[in-house]
């Protein structure tokens, strides 16, 4: 008999636990290792979101592609196919043309050019975003891409007759409009294509650099800083809604100090990936002032089309970025 009130008070007391400490996951989508310093910079994010819920919201970190891929993440966060996800910004660009304007080459030169550029990109991301029931969280860059080139380079001269490897459209035309031919060599194949002269100069991060050991054949980086590509984390606006007003606060506090985390974690992976390089027999340097000149140029082209192309919208993003730019 006293076993059965004991096991009735203790059913009594389970539906009468309130709903913020009833335990919801959510799973979170990446196509990024585990080991990158996004993904160790989402651990942390779901760790502060549990410790500040007090229990009551679980996020379950899904890297490398596992449950959804990249480029798919953002339609199965909207379909409600899994609750969050992180995709880098430039894959959104069909869909969403203003996630485009961190990757415009050449407008930014440093991280807080490029926090600048996020200030004024964020609320108008936030309102596309939202459109199509998904909430922002935060978005951190990628180290800077700098260019890597087998030669040094003296001017814009060193480029004609050059294979400069590309992966997109962008790339393509920047080695065009240097005089290079383009040459689409994938990531992994980068060493081999060096060693067979397929290719003498490519843009990348000094991180790719240090993953790939480029080394081998590479010996001159220029910090060209050409865009500070972004990774962005989100949320299914009904799957954020469906919590408490106190478990959204502990989300939403989390996802500010994941970005303040995750920018200087950022600015650190590009500083030591540079001193690897370096440590490896790579000079480093700055490019000569003829072709930071055309580099600046080719930026007011880009950021010129990328307006055309967006629209008007894109007008509330560069033209106070350029405005400060100027008045500084």
């Amino acid at each position: 008999m006293k076993l059965f009130w004991i096991t009735a008070l203790g059913a009594v007391l389970m539906n009468h636990v309130p709903a913020s400490q009833a335990q919801v996951t959510w799973k979170l989508a990446t196509g990024y290792r585990a080991e990158s310093f996004h993904g160790r910079n989402l651990a942390e994010f779901a760790q502060d979101v549990a410790q500040a819920s007090k229990g009551a919201l679980k996020v379950e970190i899904q890297p490398n592609n596992s449950v959804v891929k990249l480029n798919d993440i953002r339609a199965a966060v909207e379909g409600g196919k899994i609750e969050a996800g992180e995709t880098i910004m430039s894959s959104l660009v069909k869909e969403m043309p203003l996630a485009g304007a961190d990757s415009v080459p050449f407008v930014v030169s440093s991280y807080a050019d490029a926090k600048r550029l996020w200030t004024l990109q964020r609320p108008l991301i936030e309102k596309t975003f939202a459109k199509r029931g998904l909430k922002v969280l935060y978005a951190v860059p990628w180290p800077p891409q700098g260019l890597y080139s087998k030669k040094p380079i003296a001017g814009t001269q060193d480029f004609k007759g050059g294979k400069m490897r590309t992966y997109n459209q962008t790339t393509l035309r920047i080695a065009e409009m240097l005089g290079a031919s383009g040459v689409d060599v994938p990531m992994v194949d980068v060493g081999k294509a060096l060693a067979e002269g397929r290719m003498d100069s490519m843009i990348t991060s000094a991180v790719t650099g240090v993953e790939n050991k480029v080394w081998s054949d590479i010996r001159y980086y220029y910090e060209i800083n050409a865009w500070f590509p972004k990774n962005i984390v989100f949320v299914n606006s009904k799957a954020f809604e469906a919590l408490t007003a106190t478990v959204q606060r502990s989300v939403l506090d989390a996802a500010l100090s994941a970005e303040a985390r995750g920018w200087a974690m950022s600015e650190k992976a590009a500083l030591d990936s540079t001193a690897e390089l370096k440590a490896n027999g790579i000079r480093i340097d700055r490019v000569p002032r003829d072709v930071e000149a055309n580099l600046k140029r080719m930026g007011e082209k880009f950021s010129r089309e990328w307006v055309t192309s967006v629209g008007n919208e894109a007008n509330d993003v560069f033209i106070p970025y350029y405005f400060q730019n100027n008045s500084k």
